[in-house]
């Protein structure tokens, strides 16, 4: 009964367009109601308490780091390299994609910034050199949603700190599954991009790619300096978070000198905007966490899928189908504070390493993005490339079954995730 009230109250306000905020406030609500513990002080106590941590300041400020990136000057000084180093391939825009997003989203840990800025950069080029323009954009849409896995990833923080789990620990379980995608990707492009009639670039000299380097190499200490910082606990996530914006505007008004102090003003209210729509989201998502919390709604999962309890590879499969349905509606944010508080004590409970599970969510949760009806990243592609939905989503089914297989080859086999975090960690 409690299940079915809840599932039904949420997918009703969703129904009728109700923003997600709105509608886990009401879901959590109507859980009260039905429970007899309605009470106005103890929802306005809950959306207080979830904004009130530590670990959450984290979030506007790796968003201000972003924006600091974007505007002043590193994230393109990052594609530079990219195209000196694998431009001159046969297709080699789209390794310059492939390893700019990678690179990217080690430095602002958002999948929607990462799209609006390798559209703006490298979109253009693709089309120019003779690439398909919906298979570039579908391209970069799967390059950007790299942002939420490889750290510093928000979509980790979110969870780390929806489900009480590490968020170093998260962060370094990432960064193996993050390059495999990308190398995934680059799979699937050398493949797809075969039927494009395009000419190869020039192979740039040494000295040009040392010069290349040399001019992304402030850009390129940002994430040494964040897992440096975490790997021996020199920092927290929050305090990295504080050290990358600091960085970030450090290098871009003093060093690069692409970005100017009137700018800034603007800058912190954009940044502010974006995460304070994160940050009501987590506060609204308190409300249902915490009466999922006293209904019991894992345990009662739990009774539900006790056949598959004993079976670790078959339970995640069937858990990642159920993350994936929901993704495909819903933003990643939401995603995770949704699902995060129910399945992890599930996955605990069957002896599931919760960690591990915590990438996995974070791939599923991300695949999400780049998957109708919702897809948000390929929103930000269409917008910034001009480019027709239906189509962007056609060019982007390729390396979509290409991360899929991905996170199938991760199920079978958890070393893939566990062991390098292991040596990471020691």
């Amino acid at each position: 009964m409690t299940i079915g009230l809840f599932l039904g109250t949420l997918i009703a306000m969703i129904g009728i367009g109700a923003p997600i905020a709105y509608a886990l406030i009401v879901t959590g609500a109507a859980l009260m109601w039905q429970m007899g513990l309605f009470d106005g002080q103890i929802i306005a106590q809950n959306l207080l308490n979830a904004v009130d941590s530590f670990p959450m300041v984290a979030i506007p400020l790796f968003i201000l780091a972003g924006e600091v990136m974007n505007a002043g000057g590193l994230s393109r000084r990052i594609v530079d390299l990219a195209r000196a180093l694998v431009g001159h391939h046969r297709g080699g825009l789209g390794y310059v994609t492939i390893f700019a997003g990678v690179l990217l989203s080690s430095l602002s840990g958002s999948a929607l910034a990462d799209a609006a800025s390798l559209s703006a950069l490298l979109l253009p080029m693709m089309v120019a050199a003779g690439h398909a323009r919906e298979r570039s954009g579908g391209l970069i849409a799967a390059s950007a949603i790299i942002g939420p896995i490889i750290p510093p990833s928000i979509g980790f923080i979110v969870f780390g700190v929806a489900t009480n789990l590490s968020i170093s620990k998260l962060f370094m379980a990432g960064i193996a599954p993050g390059l495999m995608i990308g190398l995934a990707l680059c799979i699937a492009w050398f493949f797809v991009s075969r039927r494009d009639d395009v000419a190869t670039a020039p192979k740039v000299d040494m000295r040009e790619r040392l010069r290349a380097f040399g001019r992304s190499l402030w850009a390129l200490m940002l994430p040494v300096i964040i897992i440096v910082g975490l790997r021996f606990g020199i920092v927290t996530p929050t305090e990295a978070a504080a050290v990358a914006a600091v960085y970030a505007l450090f290098v871009a008004l003093v060093v690069y000198r692409e970005l100017n102090w009137r700018d800034l003003p603007d800058l912190v209210l954009d940044a502010g905007k974006t995460a304070a729509g994160v940050m009501f989201l987590v506060a609204a998502a308190a409300i249902p966490a915490w009466m999922i919390s006293v209904a019991d709604i894992p345990g009662q999962l739990v009774d539900l899928i006790e056949p598959l309890m004993g079976n670790q590879t078959l339970l995640i499969l069937v858990l990642m189908l159920l993350i994936l349905m929901v993704g495909t509606a819903m933003d990643l944010t939401p995603t995770i504070l949704l699902l995060g508080p129910i399945l992890v004590p599930v996955v605990i409970e069957a002896g599931i390493d919760p960690i591990y599970f915590g990438v996995l969510f974070m791939i599923n949760c991300s695949i999400g993005l780049i998957t109708p009806p919702v897809g948000t990243v390929l929103n930000v592609v269409c917008a910034v490339g001009r480019l027709d939905y239906e189509a962007l989503v056609r060019g982007t089914l390729p390396f979509l079954l290409a991360q899929v297989a991905v996170l199938f080859l991760l199920i079978l086999f958890p070393a893939l995730v566990t062991q390098p975090l292991q040596w990471l960690l020691h």
